[in-house]
């Protein structure tokens, strides 16, 4: 074994190929065959791409899937504290000495051929699932879909979530480019669930291309509201009418659960077809980062919303859940996010900011922070500060009982700010 640390592996793989970011499959449909797998897995797979959205929908579709009994495997990122959140066993993180033990075995596989980060860590969840005799695999999309490493697995359902702009030096510049990149990972008939009202005329004109089955929200399966605690759900061959609010905050939250349940049924597992299991795996699904409230008076809540759609969801849930106090603002973006959007959107909703600078591969230090977002707001609303826990000093120190600080702008950001919270 080449480490027997699962750091000096990280890092070690951090070098192996001169671009964090090399979108393409030939490498990782060769070293796939190498580990003696291939596209076709031996149990039901459910891939997961989208602008945003998507870790809240592998949260539900993993919490109800163990709610009905089933053995599951998930692999997703990025993380937020650890590298072994990655891959999940039956919801558990992987442990060190296993995830060592697949990096090895991808390692021996790949020969001379320079993965990338994430092309590593893709192939040793991969090969970490089909040694653990799963009933159902949920693979989350890295980024885009068609040339993602995780597209090279045949999903038996495609889910996407939401399209809108994001990574646009990767994926083009507007949600038609964008729609093509996600829809990659829909397969010659097989289904395909599309989580949003609003689907890019690329994305249909694909599914039809290949003959996939593919299913609209609004047009083949619908959710309502009722009330503050319920909700209804239907689609072809299903109707739950008393459904329990999900347990992830963000009234966002019910789309994302509607197609889960749409995809699920796709499966045809018939456990997940109970209205008592789905109503237990949508209130016991946790996910860290999404309008997760870690913290009362102050009112302290994290988000990693760091795209100009993301950034509306939480302006219209900041506006719906209203506080008597002020609302602050901790940011932290990376250099190739819509900065300015963001801000621009959030705005309205937001009294004062505290710029943080982000000291991680592309992530903006607070002066070019508050160069890009000085135009557009009040010196007397901003503040720039070194780190994220300086800036969380500073908000927390000015805040009064009934404020609210909402820090958002990255999974960097977020992660810095729990570990801040937890010390203080």
């Amino acid at each position: 074994m080449r480490f027997d640390d699962l750091q000096d592996w990280l890092d070690w793989q951090e070098s192996l190929n001169p671009k964090q970011i090399d979108l393409g499959l030939d490498r990782v449909v060769t070293v796939l065959a190498g580990l003696g797998l291939s596209a076709d897995f031996s149990c039901p797979v459910i891939t997961v791409a989208g602008t945003n959205g998507k870790g809240s929908t592998v949260t539900f579709l993993e919490s109800i899937l163990l709610s009905a009994g089933y053995t599951v495997g998930c692999y997703t990122s990025p993380h937020l504290f650890n590298y072994n959140e990655r891959i999940r066993l039956n919801g558990q993180t992987i442990d060190d000495a296993s995830l060592c033990q697949a990096f090895d075995c991808v390692d021996q596989a790949r020969a001379d051929i320079p993965l990338t980060y994430f092309e590593f860590g893709t192939l040793a969840a991969l090969y970490l699932f089909s040694q653990a005799q799963l009933d159902v695999v949920v693979l989350e999309v890295g980024l885009g879909g068609r040339l993602d490493a995780v597209n090279v697995i045949d999903p038996d359902v495609a889910m996407i979530t939401t399209v809108d702009i994001d990574h646009v030096d990767w994926l083009g510049t507007d949600t038609e480019q964008i729609g093509y990149e996600k829809a990659g990972i829909l397969r010659n008939n097989r289904s395909a669930v599309f989580c949003a009202l609003q689907m890019p005329d690329s994305v249909r004109q694909h599914a039809i291309d290949i003959q996939a089955n593919l299913l609209q929200l609004g047009r083949d399966y619908l959710f309502q509201g009722v009330g503050s605690h319920f909700w209804q759900c239907s689609g072809p061959g299903f109707h739950y009418m008393n459904l329990p609010v999900p347990s992830l905050q963000g009234s966002y939250q019910l789309q994302n659960a509607a197609g889960v349940i749409q995809a699920l049924h796709l499966l045809e597992l018939d456990r997940v077809r109970d209205e008592a299991v789905i109503a237990k795996g949508l209130t016991s699904a946790r996910l860290n980062g999404r309008y997760q409230l870690i913290k009362e008076q102050p009112q302290v809540i994290v988000d990693v919303a760091h795209n100009a759609q993301a950034a509306r969801a939480l302006a219209d849930q900041l506006c719906s859940d209203p506080v008597k106090g002020q609302t602050r603002a901790v940011l932290g973006m990376l250099a190739d996010k819509a900065v300015d959007t963001v801000v621009e959107l959030l705005s309205p909703v937001i009294d004062n900011w505290y710029l943080a600078g982000l000291d991680v591969p592309r992530g903006l230090d607070h002066e070019s922070l508050l160069k890009i977002v000085k135009h557009g707001l009040s010196d007397d609303k901003l503040s720039a500060h070194v780190t994220v826990s300086a800036a969380c000093s500073q908000a927390f120190e000015e805040a009064d009982p009934d404020d609210r600080i909402i820090i958002l702008g990255s999974f960097y950001t977020v992660a810095e700010a729990i570990k801040y919270i937890n010390k203080v």
